[in-house]
């Protein structure tokens, strides 16, 4: 299967959710400095529920697709439920074999929701 899918590509230069939240509950920042690849999410977090969310991301095509993909699945969703989330749900959302070398590009996104939902219960 090829690795840039008409899926990843759709979400690669056509991002959904991207911007900044003035109201957010948390911002996490993530970079990947093997390859560059950077993220920033911001949650706003209702009621238990991601009320809203926005991304600002540059890098490969893998990581931001799979960012935007992320913000897709994740809104409106429990937080408690989201702390649940496991790695493997992103690769299931880019439909992909993803190998070794790009799997910190595949998971920035999940990894930056990961430390954003951990930094909530700290609050």
């Amino acid at each position: 299967m090829d690795l840039y899918t008409e899926t990843i590509l759709d979400h690669f230069h056509n991002p959904h959710h991207v911007g900044e939240l003035a109201d957010r509950t948390v911002r996490n920042v993530q970079h990947n400095p093997l390859c560059g690849d950077n993220i920033q999410l911001d949650l706003l977090i209702k009621n238990g529920l991601v009320a809203d969310l926005a991304f600002i991301g540059d890098g490969c095509a893998i990581s931001q697709a799979a960012m935007s993909l992320l913000t897709e699945e994740i809104k409106g969703k429990k937080v408690s439920i989201l702390k649940k989330m496991v790695p493997a749900k992103v690769y299931d959302l880019l439909h992909v074999t993803i190998s070794p070398g790009r799997v910190k590009c595949a998971l920035l996104g999940y990894v930056a929701l990961e430390n954003a939902l951990k930094s909530i219960k700290k609050k």
